[in-house]
């Protein structure tokens, strides 16, 4: 059985107003400290965030024409084409203040929040998760992706300055809870030992949860819930779940954070699971 559907249309709102408070008390020194996303500083985390919502805006609410798209169909094309799109503003921006970055996310955001609460969850998305491995996808999962966008970068910023997490741990539940969509593509050519061979995931912290991966058919299948006798285990803490999802891990790191039982081999995958671009 697929996982339940998590609407997060109400979080936009106070998550985005959250970040801009942040934004707002920041000092000049804050917008160069180093983050989590390799090279960028705060600064350009905040340029990021004012791209992903203008963007979603006018591709999305405004049905202008979207740019071109990836050369090929590959995961590597898009990934190449993602990265350029972000690269060019972010060259962009760096003519931009902090206060002149942190007033147009004020607005970006409030806008996009406005603007995701208007959808219908259960619409088709405008734009398929492909780290899901979807060619076409729930318009509820494409909001869940752009939540777990927003969410994400507005950590790295928090720990940069060190502001400590988000408020709400059930924010954070949200995003591991969308987050989940990811590992059955991660697990796409593995193949199990049995039939009925399952992989059990059990998060712990503030935003605990507990999955199962169960291969179905040809493919591998994930829901809430564990399994009475799983071929494999893994477990690990929220923090470490949603830095390794996105990108923000090393893989050494993460091998040394989540505890793997059972078939070893049928776990180890996680180590490469992510719920983003990259």
């Amino acid at each position: 059985m697929p996982l339940p559907i998590t609407d997060t249309r109400s979080r936009f709102r106070p998550l985005c107003h959250d970040i801009v408070k942040l934004l707002r008390g920041l000092q000049i020194d804050d917008w160069e400290r180093a983050t989590l996303a390799g090279s960028w500083r705060v600064r350009h985390v905040v340029a990021h965030l004012c791209d992903t919502a203008l963007r979603r805006l006018s591709l999305h609410r405004d049905r202008r024409m979207p740019p071109p798209g990836p050369r090929g169909t590959s995961e590597q094309d898009l990934t190449l084409f993602v990265n350029d799109l972000n690269a060019t503003w972010i060259r962009a921006a760096e003519r931009f203040s902090p206060r002149v970055l942190a007033d147009l996310y004020a607005h970006a955001s409030d806008g996009l929040a406005a603007f995701i609460e208007t959808l219908d969850p259960h619409a088709g998305a405008v734009l398929p998760v492909s780290w899901a491995g979807q060619a076409a996808s729930p318009q509820w999962l494409d909001i869940g992706r752009e939540f777990t966008e927003v969410w994400h970068h507005g950590s790295q910023i928090r720990e940069a300055v060190g502001a400590g997490p988000f408020r709400h741990p059930s924010w954070l539940g949200d995003v591991l809870r969308i987050s989940m969509h990811a590992l059955p593509h991660a697990w796409r050519g593995v193949q199990p030992p049995g039939e009925d061979a399952s992989v059990v995931i059990e998060v712990t912290g503030r935003a605990p949860g507990t999955w199962t991966l169960r291969r179905a058919g040809h493919a591998w299948d994930i829901d809430e819930g564990g399994s009475a006798t799983p071929a494999a285990t893994i477990a690990m803490s929220d923090e470490t779940a949603w830095r390794l999802l996105f990108n923000a891990l090393s893989r050494d790191a993460a091998a040394a954070s989540i505890a793997l039982g059972g078939n070893i081999d049928l776990a180890r995958p996680i180590l490469d699971a992510r719920a983003v671009i990259v």
